[in-house]
């Protein structure tokens, strides 16, 4: 008999979708309706000063050591507050870090935080994480949540992320908050190991033309990006595309891992009085070539047809308004649809609606309380094959959640924060997210800070509802019983500015992990399942810092050490689960310098250091990258930008298709007006 939820193992690289469902379609006509209708009226292109373009005029842009410490993040208590008086370990990718480091992409930009560790699985994919666990159980890390302006975009199917579809204009980017740590109490499930919060700027501050053209040895891009306003109505659309050429295998031999990619979107920015609303939109398009011996080998198959084919739309709204006493009321609806086709296995069809709410109070006494609600549904259609199946393949799920959070001032130097959010999923139900932090401002510019929390990743559709092969008899038989992995986490932290040209931060954690995904052999010998008998801990030391050698130099840097001891419970008979999960290296380090030559120009070098991976086994690497800008005219910036100049390297994944990350050298050119 077919059972209702089956579950399998399914390497991220190999995935894709079907059609749109009337309501979330109505809906999305629905609401782009109304956004332009308050939008549209009187549309002027507007060419303002150079500080609303973003552009500086005769120097390049630096925050000092001072202001970084100052910048305002919102990741870690949902309200804006000081960075050095955060209780967490995070780290702040500024738009400025984007453009001095030449990033290509999402991924490349997210290199520069020393809390995350990045992998590059091949040409487009890329194994994320924070704190380890980079295996997630099936060669697909799934407890790092991903927020773009306030929209999650983790997929259902695995809990994880397709990073070959998540895309932004990087000139766009305000800052990247990047929290390595729990945030359930926040963000809900699948938060465990960090939460990463990209924020773009404000269509206020990006009025006027921008065009980008960059070639490099390996692909190349274009993109454009007008803004303008009317009135009180702020907005900016615009477009990009680009393309990489395939990877190679150690041997030399090319991997069919090429791909292109576009993107197109829109935003607009407006307020009313107490009231302030914003409204994005983004469409999307791909197609990304799969190595012949995929993650299913299919022998006969032509190598043509193999491509990833994907496409989706996202509409974003969103309505802040501030209360006469001083508290806020935040309001966001945003409908996501994503639809992947991975031939031979399956083709998803994903429609997803979230409307969230939150209620910021004004201080009473010496308690900041902030409440709020979040609403989630999913119309989930996915088509299996003869070699894999989901069952069922019509889907719809519901996610329903409710969180508090206390910000309570002990004394002026002494801060406590509690909180904790119940949500409910489909397959374990209602899961309890407790957090409580401890801060104290030892001295101006020193703080600590402690903090305990219990963070859940809930079951996807890999754990619950996968069949391999498509028919019976199956070989993989879902899980049916699978149950949430839970991490108990205990942190030690300090942040501050020990001399006024030198800022540092050091975390110190402890995750206790239960309940981790292995898959079982029946007592038939002939059926594997999905179940939750593996344990363990991980001991480690996150810390970075910048100094401000002289005026026109500025070195910075990181470091994160880590020991992954996971084991199987009592009863387990899982013997590859361990190999699955910890892809993790022991430490990376990382060391950047930024020099100003002048008003003009810049040059920055950065070396990163990798230690190796075991089962499959990945030689540690060391990369040398380096940037060259050069400010031609006031709105006109060329740029050279070298990637692992000192060779090329393999990152993640098996010998058999394991990417050579190559040496690339690429030319950018940008003009704002």
């Amino acid at each position: 008999m077919i059972k209702t939820r089956p579950r399998r193992t399914v390497s991220k690289e190999a995935m894709h979708c079907p059609s749109f469902p009337s309501r979330p379609r109505a809906l999305a006509i629905l609401l782009g309706a109304a956004a332009l209708g308050l939008t549209a009226p009187g549309l002027a292109t507007a060419t303002d000063d150079a500080s609303a373009q973003g552009v500086p005029q005769g120097e390049f842009a630096d925050l000092s050591i001072e202001e970084l410490a100052n910048i305002q993040v919102t990741s870690v208590s949902k309200k804006p507050e000081r960075l050095l008086d955060a209780p967490a370990s995070v780290f702040v990718i500024t738009a400025d870090d984007i453009r001095r480091a030449g990033a290509s992409s999402l991924p490349d930009a997210l290199r520069l935080a020393p809390n995350l560790q990045v992998a590059q699985v091949n040409g487009a994919s890329y194994a994320i994480t924070a704190r380890g666990l980079n295996g997630g159980g099936n060669s697909a890390p799934n407890k790092l949540l991903v927020l773009i302006d306030g929209r999650s975009v983790y997929t259902p199917l695995f809990s994880g992320v397709f990073w070959d579809v998540q895309d932004v204009m990087l000139e766009d980017i305000d800052r990247i908050e990047v929290i390595s740590g729990p945030g359930g109490t926040l963000w809900g499930v699948n938060a465990v190991n960090g939460v990463i919060n990209i924020t773009t700027r404000s269509a206020r501050d990006t009025q006027g033309s921008l065009a980008m053209l960059r070639g490099a040895s390996n692909g190349g891009d274009i993109a454009f990006r007008q803004g303008g306003r009317s009135g009180e109505h702020s907005w900016r659309v615009y477009g990009k595309a680009q393309a990489r050429g395939h990877t190679e295998l150690a041997s030399g031999a090319p991997i069919d891992d090429a791909w292109h990619a576009a993107q197109v979107g829109l935003r607009a920015d407006w307020e009313r009085g107490a009231d302030r609303f914003s409204f994005i939109g983004n469409a999307n398009r791909g197609a990304f070539e799969q190595p012949a011996t995929g993650s299913i080998a299919v022998s006969g198959v032509n190598p043509g047809l193999d491509t990833v084919d994907t496409r989706g739309v996202n509409l974003t709204g969103e309505w802040v308004h501030t209360l006469e006493d001083g508290g806020n009321l935040n309001v966001q609806l945003y409908y996501d649809y994503t639809r992947r086709r991975v031939p031979p296995t399956f083709m998803q069809s994903l429609d997803i609606v979230d409307l969230q709410m939150q209620h910021t109070l004004a201080p009473i006494g010496a308690h900041s309380l902030a409440w709020g609600a979040n609403a989630r549904y999913s119309w989930d259609r996915t088509e299996g094959s003869q070699y894999v199946a989901f069952l069922p393949e019509r889907l719809n799920q519901t996610w329903l959640s409710l969180f508090a959070q206390d910000d309570i001032t002990l004394t002026p130097a002494l801060r406590a924060t509690i909180g904790a959010r119940v949500e409910r999923n489909p397959y374990t139900g209602a899961e309890f997210l407790p957090s409580a932090r401890l801060s104290w401002s030892a001295a101006p510019g020193h703080a600590f800070w402690a903090a305990a929390s219990r963070a859940v990743r809930a079951p996807s559709r890999i754990d619950a509802d996968t069949y391999i092969p498509g028919r019976p008899p199956y070989v993989l038989a879902g899980g049916e019983n699978v149950r949430s992995e839970v991490a108990k986490v205990f942190e030690l932290g300090y942040r501050g500015q020990p001399l006024s040209r030198l800022s540092y931060s050091a975390t110190l954690f402890y995750n206790d992990y239960d309940h981790l995904r292995t898959q079982e052999l029946a007592p038939s010998l002939t059926e594997v399942s999905f179940a939750n008998l593996m344990e363990g801990h991980a001991l480690g030391v996150e810390m970075w810092g910048s100094f401000q050698a002289t005026k026109a130099w500025r070195l910075s840097g990181g470091l994160t050490a880590m020991r992954e001891r996971l084991r199987l419970k009592q009863g387990s008979n899982d013997v590859g689960g361990l190999r699955r999960v910890g892809l993790d290296p022991s430490h990376v380090w990382q060391l950047r310098s930024n020099y100003s030559i002048d008003a003009a120009r810049e040059f920055e070098v950065a070396v990163r250091k990798v230690d190796d991976l075991d089962n499959p086994a990945v030689p540690g690497y060391t990369a040398l990258d380096a940037r060259f800008g050069w400010r031609l005219r006031p709105n006109l910036e060329l740029s050279v930008v070298g990637r692992n100049l000192n060779g090329s390297h393999a990152e993640y994944g098996g010998i058999a298709t394991r990417s050579e990350i190559p040496r690339t050298v690429a030319v950018k050119l940008v003009w704002q007006q």
